[in-house]
């Protein structure tokens, strides 16, 4: 693991990337600098091509409490264009799958972040709350509609009406997190489901979540299944399947431009 911002840890381990959040002293808080920093970190994370999956947890048994309130000004006078939902959207818009690594709080930006990534896997000491209303804040539109389509809006409106903290098996059941875990079983599930991703058809993985994020009009799905034509991929899966090993799949994404 090396230092690549003063609270802002990144390590890669095989294909993955690890995004840790470290600001214990502020249990994790997201300072404005943090914010500004997650962006060129996700650029440099997308291009790599040794890097097939991402993972974003929190230092010392927290995921992340929140915006860092000393930096109230700066991360809420604009609304919804502020540095929190532009680097909520671009962890969103990361091409590769992403889970949440979530243990501890998971407050307020935490659960901002929590929400714009792919999976969300729970320790079963894990809380969640969505607190504007105790700040006297508006949520970000973009931020309370996805919130809303990933739990329903009843749910969303629960958690953005009352403010409260919601425990890990409720989470579980709106449909917030995907898994709980015993605390000392998060990591191992973690490296069971990015292990398991970074081995299928990247091909698959990357249409498959630009499709499901609503991002593939129908020229684009064509060009996803012209792809399956002219990488091979398929062939190598069922050729795979015959002779009894593990596939081999070669196709990389192509560049954003």
């Amino acid at each position: 693991m090396t230092v690549a911002d003063a609270e802002l840890l990144v390590g890669v381990t095989g294909a993955v990337a690890t995004v840790v959040i470290h600001n214990p002293a502020r249990r994790n808080a997201m300072t404005t600098a943090m914010w500004r920093r997650l962006p060129e970190l996700l650029d440099g994370l997308e291009a790599d091509p040794v890097v097939r999956a991402l993972v974003l947890t929190g230092a010392e048994g927290t995921f992340c409490a929140g915006a860092d309130l000393g930096d109230l000004d700066d991360l809420f006078d604009g609304g919804d264009l502020t540095l929190a939902v532009a680097a909520e959207e671009r962890l969103a818009d990361f091409a590769k799958p992403t889970v949440a690594a979530v243990h501890g709080a998971c407050v307020g930006g935490g659960c901002q972040l929590a929400v714009a990534c792919d999976l969300r896997i729970a320790a079963a000491d894990a809380r969640f709350g969505v607190p504007p209303a105790r700040l006297g804040l508006v949520y970000p539109a973009p931020t309370t509609r996805r919130l809303a389509r990933l739990v329903g809006p009843a749910a969303a409106k629960h958690l953005l009406f009352t403010a409260e903290l919601i425990d890990a098996e409720r989470a579980l059941r709106i449909g917030l997190v995907d898994e709980v875990l015993p605390v000392d079983r998060l990591a191992a599930r973690v490296d069971e489901i990015t292990g398991a991703v970074v081995a299928r058809s990247q091909l698959s993985v990357a249409a498959a979540k630009e499709i499901i994020d609503g991002r593939a009009d129908e020229d684009r799905i064509a060009w996803w299944h012209g792809q399956v034509r002219a990488s091979g991929e398929a062939r190598e899966g069922v050729a795979a399947v015959n002779e009894r090993r593990p596939p081999r799949f070669g196709w990389t994404p192509p560049a954003r431009p």
